[in-house]
């Protein structure tokens, strides 16, 4: 069954939002990054802790992101669990590190903002 108007569009929103905060220079930028985390965002990372919006602005401020490689996301794909709500998953890598990734969108306002996160370590591709 083909996807309706509103799915592609509220999945299309998602990814976009979604490559934005793998971008190093959006990832530099505190207000950047709040401006597309929910307040009640919470975080599982691939290191096995738990963030909120507050620890992970922290975390993004604190990397020099211009020593990093580039994350690559791969196998991106989005479904539309309800109206207002995308969930995202695909695995990125970066610096020889594979993170299974999985993510669910939240649509406040108008505005699309990332309610959830878990990264979970995958063995080599």
């Amino acid at each position: 069954m083909r996807p309706s108007n509103e799915e592609e569009r509220s999945v299309r929103a998602a990814v976009e939002g979604e490559l934005r905060l793998l971008d190093p220079g959006v990832r530099a930028s505190p207000d950047a990054v709040t401006e597309l985390l929910d307040p009640e965002f919470t975080e599982f990372g691939a290191s096995g802790r738990r963030y909120d919006r507050t620890s992970i602005l922290a975390v993004t401020s604190a990397v020099d992101e211009s020593a990093r490689e580039p994350t690559v996301a791969t196998g991106m794909s989005g479904v539309l669990l309800a109206p207002g709500l995308v969930h995202l998953t695909y695995v990125s890598e970066s610096d020889g590190r594979r993170v299974t990734r999985s993510s669910l969108w939240r649509r406040r306002d108008a505005q699309w903002q990332l309610y959830f996160h878990q990264g979970t370590p995958a063995g080599p591709s």
